[in-house]
């Protein structure tokens, strides 16, 4: 026996299946990103520099800064898009994870994890939103716009919430337990 396959045998002594190693790499997965997530949220998005006044802004303050203007729609989109679809997506994914081996709700968990797949193709629109604020914002030249490591720690949420996504194998769940 090789020295790595202890690390891949269950507590039977029987190797982990690809299912279950799924299992395992999205539970990792997601809770790196639910570990991002937080700075992702407290730590400044970008900062903003207009005729000399320089503004930083979190996720948060942003959306106020947008609701307070008038902008109710915008405010609501990133509102949603930023913070409450991923950490929906985040739980989505912690609970599929911990609970991909027990076979109660088959049929809900797999109408999760499709949501979760329908709901992450719009996961980089706050990315997309800030690239695209950046470049209106370069046709003026008494402004700038830099991204801070909030924004950064949220590509990073971004990025490993797909991961967990992509990872987890829905064949688990509707495998056949075998006692």
């Amino acid at each position: 026996m090789k020295r790595g396959d202890d690390a891949n045998r269950d507590s039977d002594g029987e190797g982990m299946n690809s299912a279950s190693r799924s299992v395992s790499t999205s539970l990792a997965f997601t809770l790196t990103a639910l570990i991002f997530y937080i700075p992702a949220n407290t730590f400044p998005f970008m900062t903003m520099e207009l005729y000399g006044s320089r503004t930083s802004a979190t996720i948060w303050s942003g959306v106020v800064a947008l609701a307070d203007s008038g902008a109710w729609l915008i405010a609501a989109v990133i509102f949603l898009a930023s913070i409450v679809i991923p950490l929906i997506k985040l739980f989505v994914l912690l609970y599929l994870s911990l609970t991909a081996h027990q076979p109660a709700n088959t049929r809900l968990k797999l109408q999760l994890l499709h949501a979760v797949e329908i709901i992450g193709r719009w996961s980089m629109l706050d990315i997309f939103l800030l690239a695209v604020l950046v470049a209106i914002m370069k046709l003026w030249p008494w402004t700038s716009v830099q991204p801070e490591i909030g924004s950064w720690m949220f590509a990073l949420v971004v990025i490993f919430t797909m991961l967990a996504s992509g990872s987890f194998d829905s064949k688990i769940l509707t495998e056949k337990k075998h006692e």
